[in-house]
């Protein structure tokens, strides 16, 4: 099963932000095992470092984490058609509606987010999802 992980989800874990740290990091965890194929987009891929430079001063540990992370997920690229055909959808985030076209264009099942937004791929907290795939 293919899963898209919103970029808070991989914020929640790295930045080990509480209450949504321990399962998000399930989420994570189910990736990594290959329970299921997960992954982010290529612009989550900025947003993550851009938001993690705060709490992480050294850029080498920094790089390091990232380089991780993408053991663990695959990246959906974004293409050209993707980007125009997310200005078609009716949503208030134009990131949210890129992630959205990015997801059903790579046939995933879910967005994994805490964000719930009516998107065409069906959305699941990381607490529901977990639950559900046991």
């Amino acid at each position: 099963m293919k899963i898209l992980i919103d970029t808070n989800i991989i914020l929640d874990v790295l930045a080990k932000r509480k209450p949504f740290y321990k399962s998000s990091a399930n989420i994570l965890r189910l990736s990594e095992t290959e329970a299921v194929s997960g992954f982010i987009t290529a612009n989550s891929v900025t947003d993550i470092f851009f938001i993690l430079r705060k709490h992480f001063t050294d850029k080498k540990e920094l790089n390091d984490i990232m380089q991780k992370l993408l053991l663990i997920v695959d990246i959906a690229d974004t293409l050209k058609s993707d980007i125009m055909q997310a200005f078609e959808l009716e949503f208030n985030d134009y990131e949210d509606a890129l992630q959205a076209r990015c997801a059903k264009r790579i046939k995933a099942e879910y967005i994994i987010t805490r964000n719930q937004t009516d998107v065409s791929v069906k959305l699941c907290t990381p607490i529901k999802f977990s639950r559900n795939t046991r």
